[in-house]
């Protein structure tokens, strides 16, 4: 007679075996969506998703995890801590020179990592439990992960829409592991503890978060500097500052995350002084360097002209100089319109500052 794959026993040994693979927190879930349905198809309706066609091309399959992998009855969801302690966050956005990548990028392309890890996890459950079927996902198909995770009780949902743990904070990535088999591991959805705090809310430089809990990508320096593709519209450039990838000035100031659990895996920790180099340095690569030296990096996504066209703006919101303008002039004889515009505005921002 085969194992009972819901006992405490086997619970305990599947527990046991994620954390030996390298993923910090493992839970379960049902596949049936709730209010968290409804709640995305009114936030499409309102246009918040910007250019992220994704995002309702794929239909029922979002919320349905069984019409996206048919013969799934349950999911196994998971958390990777990236938190760096030695990364002093209001430090690098304080300095105008610097160019601030988010801290989730400086590292190896987390979706390699974790899925790396819930592949291996889906294999020792396929060892374990006969014909069991799986995927693994990290935000890379059209899964209400956020969704899926909080009612596994690995988080609640912050007003800034991340998924918060009040012992845990919000630096970790989250993944899935689609099952055709029900594995339930005993946890609570988590109530929420924003309680009358707005900081994320204020902070935001875009206000991007338009009420409590719900997000304006159009506006988020997140989506315009990784997913937005052409020119940046002008009146975000200046809130935009130094963030050349990304921002996380929400969870900088979030109460909890002085709960953040420090990264688990070397292969987060900063790559090629990401951390603490200045725009210009970095406007100085060649296409060349650039390939190279974001192989394995979430980075690579952006291409070299989307990557110019984010740090052309630090550039222009950074203190006056000569030797910001001749790296900008440079720069110009790259065939890209968009990336042009970018550039002779940071140029004109540069002389009338």
């Amino acid at each position: 007679m085969p194992p009972d794959h819901n006992s405490p026993e086997f619970i305990k040994r599947l527990i046991a075996k994620s954390e030996e693979i390298g993923i910090n927190e493992l839970s379960s879930s049902d596949i049936e969506p709730g209010k968290n349905r409804d709640y995305f198809i009114e936030w499409l309706g309102e246009g918040f998703h910007g250019d992220l066609d994704y995002m309702y091309k794929h239909g029922e399959k979002r919320y349905h995890p069984d019409l996206l992998v048919p013969g799934t009855v349950s999911m196994l969801t998971a958390q990777l801590h990236y938190y760096n302690p030695d990364i002093d966050a209001k430090s690098r956005l304080e300095d105008p020179h610097h160019a601030y990548v988010a801290e989730y990028a400086l590292g190896r392309d987390y979706h390699k990592v974790l899925r790396n890890m819930l592949t291996n996890l889906g294999k020792w459950l396929q060892s374990e439990i006969p014909d069991l079927e799986f995927r693994a996902f990290v935000d890379s198909a059209p899964v209400l992960e956020r969704a899926f995770s909080q009612k596994s009780g690995l988080g609640f949902f912050g007003k800034n829409t991340m998924i918060i743990h009040p012992k845990r904070g919000s630096f970790f990535f989250l993944g899935e592991l689609l099952l055709s088999k029900r594995i339930h591991i005993p946890s609570e959805p988590i109530t929420n503890h924003c309680g009358q705090c707005t900081r994320c809310i204020k902070a935001c430089p875009t206000d991007a978060i338009v009420s409590p809990f719900k997000i304006d990508a159009r506006k988020c320096i997140s989506y315009l500097t990784i997913e937005h593709f052409g020119a940046i519209p002008i009146e975000y450039r200046d809130a935009i500052g130094n963030r050349i990838f990304g921002c996380d000035d929400c969870q900088i100031v979030c109460p909890w995350n002085r709960f953040s659990i420090d990264l688990t895996t070397k292969d987060f920790l900063p790559r090629h002084q990401l951390d603490s180099s200045s725009l210009l340095e970095l406007f100085n690569w060649t296409e060349e360097e650039f390939l190279k030296k974001t192989e394995g990096s979430p980075i690579r996504r952006l291409g070299y002209n989307r990557w110019l066209r984010n740090i052309a703006i630090g550039i222009g919101n950074s203190p006056p100089s000569h030797a910001n303008i001749q790296s900008l002039e440079q720069k110009l004889n790259i065939d890209d319109d968009a990336l042009k515009e970018h550039i002779h505005w940071a140029i004109k921002k540069q002389i009338t500052l």
